[in-house]
């Protein structure tokens, strides 16, 4: 058995609790991918205490050097891609594509990030005055606390590490109980990238006994966060007395509008990548289909038709095209959920199951549901599931459908499959999300664009793209004069 260590000030350590936990294949329950220490709050102050003492060295470093650190990395994480895909298949689930699509990404995200270090914009502006220049410089804010979850668990970790470590700040890593043997590889690789001691720290735990240490750690300038909303939004009332800068990314329930002159199999194609793919495990996902009236049964039609055809099964065999839910307690949501929604009324058009059978009994695996009838009114609408539910809604029109999305305490994606210029136009304008989407789903995002949603989907600056080094750095104005 595979036992995975802390990672502080440069040293691979056992907890001061003694205790470790088990990583669990959600395909095959009888497997345990590995143990991983399950930390107390002494980790965390030895965390805290190394990378704070690291901080002044690693400030004053090049930019420039601090991203040849993660070029290195990159490409040993890029030697390593089949491993890291498998591994991350057997400890979250989703399909081996997927995974190995997500580690590339990763690889991706430190290159462009390892570039960044050479191209941090600042600016020079004219003064009013004679002999004075005036210009503006970034800083680190100094050790930030990084808490991400098992949905993508070596994306999300590097596209905070990256930015967070090119802008010069030190960092402390605690990635979700579920899956944290693919951010494990991610500092593994930095490690052997020759990264100083202290600079990057991991400790792994439950959210009771390492995250909230680590959120209230003196020592924590900021703190970036992906997961649920009520974790959040409770991550927000504890650190904002402190007046530390703090960047949530929590939930979605995210609509893709379906107009009258879409291609049907086109469309139907676009809903299930978006609402099935990864198991629905995405907050970018499609959990609303607001589809105008005329359509609406041939679409429908074809979506239940296509849906039917989907293989759900162990992510590392070929041909699956969806895998399990990531543990037992979502999967009892996701089934939760749809018993909510018979209950209020809404039609059951497929799926809805937990299956079952001998290649089915030892995993969390579920039918891909799809709901017709469903109002605004009902918590299948206004509720993230997190798992592979579709509700559809009928609209009369752009204006309606755009009423009906919008609808939602979220506003983190919406996407529409219309040739209409016009009419796309219209709802890019007038959809509340941070990101939008045309003819393409819900979920897909590329590393060098901004990531963030509107209302309260998100808080704070923007992740990916140039906007990331902005939550990790702050302005410094200077004002020079010089004699002659």
């Amino acid at each position: 058995m595979n036992v995975f260590r802390n990672y502080i000030n440069g040293e691979w350590s056992e907890s001061r609790s003694g205790k470790t936990f088990e990583n669990i294949n959600p395909a095959n329950t009888d497997e345990i991918v590995a143990l991983f220490q399950a930390s107390n709050p002494d980790d965390v102050n030895d965390a805290c205490a190394a990378a704070v003492a690291a901080q002044s060295a690693w400030e004053e470093m090049p930019a420039t050097r601090r991203g040849e650190y993660l070029f290195k990395a990159a490409e040993l994480l890029e030697s390593r891609l089949p491993q890291l895909g498998e591994e991350m298949t057997r400890e979250e689930g989703k399909t081996l594509p997927e995974a190995l699509g997500e580690v590339k990404r990763a690889i991706n995200i430190f290159r462009y990030f390892g570039g960044e270090g050479s191209r941090q914009f600042t600016y020079q502006v004219p003064s009013e005055r004679e002999n004075v220049v005036c210009y503006t410089i970034r800083k680190p804010l100094g050790t930030v606390a990084l808490i991400t979850p098992w949905n993508f668990p070596s994306a999300i970790p590097a596209w905070k590490l990256a930015p967070a470590l090119v802008a010069g700040n030190t960092a402390v890593l605690k990635p979700a109980s579920l899956a944290p043997l693919s951010s494990y590889r991610l500092v593994e690789a930095l490690h052997e990238a020759g990264v100083p001691p202290g600079v990057v720290n991991y400790v792994t735990g439950s959210g009771s006994a390492v995250g909230d240490p680590l959120t209230s750690h003196r020592s924590i300038r900021a703190v970036s966060f992906t997961g649920s909303t009520s974790v959040g939004n409770a991550l927000y009332q504890k650190v904002s007395e402190r007046k530390i800068r703090v960047q949530l990314e929590m939930g979605g329930k995210n609509p893709t509008i379906v107009l009258s002159d879409a291609n049907l199999d086109y469309a139907a194609d676009t809903l299930i990548n978006g609402a099935f793919f990864s198991t629905g495990q995405k907050c970018t996902a499609c959990s609303r289909a607001v589809i105008e009236r005329s359509i609406f049964e041939p679409l429908v039609e074809k979506l239940i038709e296509k849906t039917r055809k989907l293989k759900v099964g162990n992510g590392l065999e070929q041909g699956v095209q969806i895998g399990p839910a990531v543990d037992a307690d979502q999967l009892k949501t996701d089934l939760e959920y749809i018993e909510i929604a018979k209950k209020e009324g809404a039609e059951l058009l497929c799926g809805g199951n937990r299956l079952t059978g001998a290649e089915y009994d030892k995993g969390y695996f579920i039918e891909p549901t799809i709901f017709s009838g469903v109002s605004s009114e009902m918590r299948i609408a206004q509720e993230e599931v997190f798992g592979p539910v579709l509700a559809l809604m009928v609209a009369e029109d752009l204006d309606d459908a755009v009423r009906i999305a919008n609808d939602v305490k979220f506003g983190l994606s919406a996407s529409i499959v219309s040739k209409d210029l016009t009419r796309v136009h219209r709802f890019i304008n007038r959809i509340e999300a941070g990101l939008i989407t045309v003819n393409l789903p819900t979920a897909g995002v590329e590393y060098q664009l901004p990531f963030g949603g509107t209302k309260e989907s998100s808080y704070g600056m923007r992740e990916q793209g140039p906007q990331a080094l902005d939550f990790y750095s702050e302005t410094r104005t200077v004002y020079l004069k010089y004699t002659q």
